[in-house]
């Protein structure tokens, strides 16, 4: 006596998920009785239709949808991404070879529902834009007044550093030297005139007193001698 079972009898999963379901052979008596399994699937009471089949000595089928595993006459049938057209009734049929004969099991219901929507756990509530959270205020204060250091520190390193190159310069590097101006030696210059006497055309002077206004005087000078020395006398 052969029987098959088909479980569990209802699935109901989200789309994008996988369905697994397990069909169970039991054979009495004929353990090296030949078969294969075949799997079908019904839609709205139609006719069923064969998705997938191994026989009893493969170990694995598998296809981009179906997957079938023979674990020793119990077999796993998974459905892989599922969509909404995959909902349906599903069911195994045992075919044996000698006698001819099939046997079915009973039907299995598979809803798939709609994919759930993704949602994100760390997602906080949105702020108002250019307005930051309370708790941010302080890092950000924090954060400028820090800024605000290591600028002054660095402005005062480089004034620093400035003055210590102005002292270690040398005089001749702080200032340039002013040009000397060329000493200007005053020429002298002689100015040649004539003395002119008023005379009083009216007064009578004598004779004798004209003559002796009109003496004229001399000064004669004479070169300074050198004084002689013995060896220069020697020499005359």
């Amino acid at each position: 006596c052969q029987t098959v079972t088909f479980f569990p009898t209802t699935l109901s999963l989200p789309a994008g998920s996988s369905a697994t379901f397990f069909c169970n052979i039991s054979v009495e008596n004929d353990s090296e009785l030949e078969y294969s399994l075949n799997w079908y699937k019904e839609t709205n009471h139609s006719q069923g239709k064969k998705i997938a089949g191994i026989t009893h000595n493969d170990v694995q089928w598998k296809t981009e949808k179906y997957l079938v595993t023979n674990d020793t006459g119990v077999f796993k049938m998974e459905i892989l991404n599922l969509h909404q057209c995959d909902s349906g009734s599903y069911y195994c049929g045992l075919i044996t070879f000698e006698p001819n004969n099939m046997i079915e099991s009973s039907r299995s219901h598979l809803v798939v529902t709609g994919a759930p929507e993704k949602t994100n756990p760390t997602d906080e509530p949105e702020t108002e834009e250019g307005n930051p959270p309370d708790h941010m205020k302080p890092v950000l204060l924090s954060i400028l007044l820090l800024a605000g250091l290591v600028v002054l520190l660095i402005f005062g390193y480089i004034t620093v550093i400035h003055r210590r190159g102005d002292v270690q310069k040398p005089p001749s590097e702080k200032a340039p030297e002013k040009e000397e101006k060329p000493t200007v030696v005053p020429v002298p210059i002689v100015d040649y005139g004539v003395l002119e006497f008023q005379v009083d055309q009216h007064a009578h002077v004598p004779q004798e007193t004209w003559l002796v206004s009109h003496t004229e005087y001399a000064t004669i000078i004479f070169p300074e001698e050198k004084p002689t020395t013995p060896e220069r006398g020697k020499k005359r």
